[in-house]
């Protein structure tokens, strides 16, 4: 009785290949992803940014619950076509949720939020006491 070592990488590479998920269709586009998000500090506010392409603005659900913002989002998808001698049936499930602790600084009850080219976009105004003060002149006696 002999012992094969399978140090050589061809042995996986043959088998991811064959149960790569592309081999027999229908995979092609699955992915897994949280979307990618910007986050900027502003004088006055912050600002959001996440990237999510291919969405229609009522597939969003945001919500504010004690000073979290969660942002999550349900396409599915089905797609049948019919040819000579099969039929190909596809269904799809994306999702994500992101969820972001706001601080105490943000004045929840004005966030403004658009979608545009596929960028969901978040305005979170600063309450007024956490706004910069001006700078005053002091006079000289």
């Amino acid at each position: 009785m002999s012992i094969i070592k399978r140090n050589d990488m061809a042995f996986p590479s043959l088998m991811n290949e064959i149960f790569s998920p592309d081999w027999f269709g229908g995979m092609e586009n699955h992915r897994s992803t949280v979307p990618a998000v910007n986050i900027t500090d502003n004088e006055t506010n912050y600002e959001l940014a996440l990237a999510v392409p291919g969405r229609n603005k009522e597939d969003f659900n945001i919500e504010i619950d004690d000073n979290v913002l969660s942002i999550s989002a349900e396409v599915k998808k089905e797609n049948e076509s019919v040819e000579e001698n099969y039929t190909r049936r596809e269904f799809s499930f994306t999702s994500f949720k992101r969820a972001f602790t706001l601080p105490d600084t943000v004045n929840t009850e004005k966030i403004e939020a658009s979608y545009e080219n596929g960028i969901l976009n978040f305005v979170l105004p600063k309450r007024e006491e956490a706004l910069p003060k001006p700078k005053r002149l002091i006079a000289l006696s």
